[in-house]
């Protein structure tokens, strides 16, 4: 599903987050969308705990979308 798939993968030896981090998908322009989002994290729970080494982390993403079709 999606006519626009973005997917990235990202690494990090060590990670800290020194506070709680916040994540938000906006898509601007007009008409209804059908999207989905996924992660796929090694060594990375959900939630992050703040002031926490995590190590060896790795983050796969994927955002799919496409314009909704009109009935």
């Amino acid at each position: 599903m999606g006519d626009i798939v973005f997917r990235s993968t990202v690494h990090a030896e060590r990670l800290r987050f020194t506070q709680e981090p916040w994540m938000a998908v906006r898509f601007s322009g007009t008409g209804k969308r059908e999207s989905t989002s996924h992660s796929d994290r090694t060594h990375l729970p959900d939630p992050v705990g703040t002031g926490q080494d995590y190590e060896d982390v790795t983050v796969a993403y994927r955002l799919a979308t496409r314009l909704a079709r009109e009935c």
